[in-house]
């Protein structure tokens, strides 16, 4: 009976019985071989599907993939040869084992097996038998192999995969044998064609970080380290993580370097721009105070290294009356100058806008000239590095050429011509500081004392340290008996009577007097001056009724109190004890607010300003001729006296627009009925044309100057009251007899 040349229908591969069993496709065209074969595999573990030709078994082939093919090379029609180079040109089997069984031994039929990729040749001895345990033994070896090799591939596969997703590739450099990149290497370096040699990647090095490259590929102990290299490309910036290791010969010489890199562009870019919002300030661009505390640290680093042969200035900028851009045309409006400030200030210097620490060592001696810069530390406050100065005139041309960039008119909103001006303060290492916050300091000191005169510059002196010694002196000056008030006389000249007096604060410190101009800013910026204030009040009280009890003193005292302390609800009350503690009249304490001061919040100051006008307190405007104040605005704030502001007074006799405006605020006054001083009367011709324009009280030197409360005493004892029809001959005489 002839044998089938197959199982009549081929068994199922995913068949449960079968999946733990190699399936072998056996070919051989001898049926009798064919049986005996499957036959001895069969009882060796092996599942069989039989064919008896190379087109049958490709027609199989067509369905199913089997785990081996062992084909007989001499076969009609297809032969082994001919048919195991068919399955190779198969979809999916390229690296499926194939075994070449057959009687043929010569070399010229083993190199044709391999020629046509055959897996293995298995020669059958000259009476065709096989040995079964061998060949079952022989086919499991090309199963393992195939399998190890399927799972390499596999896992070479899911590293390829892996190195892909994460922009990964490998490389290896030889001396003299060049370098040599993997596929994904060369991806991550986006190169195509030619691979590029050594040379050719470090001409991609930015030339300002390639000698560090080069002394890191040298560096035997810099091998063994990772580094981030910043490679140009045609079509942008490419960073990538380079590690590895070093390899040596047996004699432990350097010889190469094996390792991989990986394109970190992305987080590389990311982390820049975490590091930029860290140290810039994101409305102007401008380095932040913590990178120019940064930056002028290098600054100072460079000039200390270089044996201090040059200085290096910090200047202070701050705009004058930022403030009422903000509250008068909005913080975008702001946002707009301050912006613009940045830009004409970037405009004055050279100006860099990233330097690290590794660029300034790289680039040579003169490197730290590109640290010069521009910051913003703070709302309206701007900082400028000069870190180079040979000469201190320098700076201060430097300090000349911001004050007038930021002197020219602005147009703000499309609409608004806007002159912006700042102050400037200068400090020069090491002659005004051997730190940053030292030199921040004084150039600080030294801008304050320009913010004096507004639109200019100061360098920074000895002298200015007098203003750290007032702040840290300031507080507690009332408790320990530092302040003391001086007064000065207020004189009706037609009638040659004392109406009243004005009391100035003084502060006696370390053994010498210290002027309102130099204490009275910095208490208002540290908020003392309401304290003060409140020991004013109540020392001007008690002072009034001492002299009410001695000589019968029936003027006012006059207190210049600052806005905040009308906002207070307190005040009220302490002004209704002070009044009226002794049984004294309240007509003995008026109070005084400067017209700028009241027009800068008068819907906040004027309840206070009523309270007081309904407890019998008269309120004194204070500089009137200065503020913004309308009619509408005076006629509700129930106050008492208006001040003509010195600055119009000395202009009597020199400009004739003076007189008209004093005329002006006299009617106004009339018309308002409110009583009307002028101050700061110094010579005989002004009190003759203020009394000409019926002004008959007044207040100046030349009527008495502020003296403390003894020589005000002897001042007022002296006075001769009765004055002459001309007003002022024996009012003056009388004021310099003391």
């Amino acid at each position: 009976m002839r044998a089938p040349a197959h199982d009549p229908i081929p068994p199922r591969r995913d068949d449960a019985a079968l999946l733990a069993r190699p399936e072998v496709l056996l070919v051989d065209d001898d049926e009798v071989g064919l049986l005996t074969t499957a036959i001895a595999l069969r009882e060796r573990g092996f599942a069989i599907v039989e064919a008896t030709r190379g087109e049958e078994a490709l027609a199989i082939l067509r369905d199913r993939k089997p785990d081996l093919v062992v084909l007989d090379a001499q076969m009609p029609g297809l032969d082994g040869f001919e048919t195991c180079a068919r399955i190779r040109a198969l979809p999916g089997f390229e690296r499926l084992p194939i075994v070449m069984l057959t009687g043929l031994d010569d070399e010229a039929s083993i190199k044709h097996a391999f020629d046509v990729h055959a897996t293995d040749f298995y020669t059958k001895d000259k009476d065709r038998a096989l040995n079964w345990s061998l060949l079952a033994r022989r086919l499991e070896y090309v199963l393992r192999a195939a399998r190890t090799t399927v799972e390499l591939d596999r896992n070479r596969e899911k590293l390829a995969r892996a190195q892909q997703l994460a922009r990964m590739g490998s490389f290896e450099w030889r001396q003299g044998g060049g370098l040599t990149l993997s596929r994904e290497a060369l991806e991550v370096l986006r190169v195509g064609g030619r691979p590029p040699t050594l040379r050719s990647l470090l001409r991609r090095v930015p030339r300002a970080l390639r000698l560090p490259s080069l002394r890191l590929l040298r560096d035997r102990v810099a091998q063994r380290r990772a580094l981030d290299q910043d490679l140009t490309l045609d079509d942008g910036l490419l960073v990538v993580h380079v590690a590895g290791k070093a390899e040596e010969d047996e004699h432990k010489r350097f010889v190469g370097y094996d390792g991989f890199l990986q394109d970190i562009t992305d987080r590389h870019r990311a982390q820049s721009q975490s590091r930029y919002h860290a140290a810039f300030d994101m409305l102007t661009e401008l380095p932040n105070r913590r990178e120019f505390i940064r930056r002028a640290n290098l600054a100072l680093e460079a000039s200390r290294q270089h044996g201090l042969r040059h200085r290096v200035a910090l200047l202070q900028i701050d705009l004058d009356r930022f403030k009422q851009i903000n509250d008068t045309l909005g913080h975008q409006v702001g946002d707009e100058v301050l912006r613009e400030v940045a830009t004409r200030l970037r405009g004055c210097i050279r100006y860099h806008a990233d330097i690290d620490d590794s660029a300034v060592e790289a680039a040579g001696p003169r490197a730290h000239r590109d640290l010069e810069t521009v910051g913003r530390v703070g709302g309206d406050e701007f900082v400028v590095l000069l870190p180079e100065v040979t000469d201190p005139a320098d700076a201060e041309r430097v300090a000349q050429r911001i004050v007038l960039a930021l002197r020219e008119p602005m147009r703000l909103a499309g609409v608004h011509d806007r002159v912006v001006t700042g102050s400037v303060g200068v400090a020069l290492f090491p002659d005004d500081g051997e730190t940053v916050q030292e030199l921040h300091r004084n150039a600080d000191l030294a801008m304050y004392e320009a913010k004096k005169e507004r639109d200019s510059s100061m360098v920074y002196g000895p002298g200015l340290l007098q203003r750290p010694m007032l702040e840290a002196a300031l507080p507690g000056a009332a408790g320990r008996g530092e302040l003391e008030l001086h007064y000065q006389p207020q004189v009706d000249v037609a009638s040659g009577r004392l109406v009243g007096v004005e009391a100035l604060m003084r502060w006696r410190f370390n053994g010498r007097l210290v002027m309102p101009g130099d204490f009275i800013p910095l208490a208002e910026e540290s908020g003392d001056i309401l304290g003060m204030s409140e020991w004013a009040l109540r020392e001007a009280a008690a002072q009034a009724r001492r002299w009410q009890a001695d000589f019968g003193f029936d003027g006012t005292i006059a207190v210049n109190l600052p806005p905040k302390l009308f906002l207070r609800n307190e005040l009220i009350d302490l002004i209704d004890q002070l009044t009226s503690d002794g049984g004294g009249p309240r007509r003995l304490l008026s109070l005084e607010i400067t017209e700028t001061s009241l027009m800068r919040d008068v819907v906040g100051v004027g309840p206070a300003l009523r309270r007081l006008h309904q407890i019998g307190v008269d309120v004194s405007i204070d500089d009137f001729g200065t503020g913004y104040s309308s009619l509408s605005h005076l006629s509700g704030l129930h106050c008492a006296e208006l001040k003509i502001d010195r600055s119009f007074v000395a202009k009597l006799g020199i400009e004739p627009t003076a007189v008209h405006i004093v005329r002006t605020i006299i009617a106004l006054a009339r018309h308002l009925s409110l009583r009307v001083i002028a101050e700061g009367v110094e010579t005989e011709h002004q009190v003759e044309l203020l009394h000409s324009l019926e002004c008959t009280r007044m207040q100046g030197y030349h009527i008495g100057r502020p003296v403390p409360a003894p020589q005000f005493e002897h001042w007022f004892a002296t006075m001769a009251l009765p004055l002459p029809a001309a007003a002022g001959a024996g009012l003056a005489a009388a004021a310099h007899d003391r």
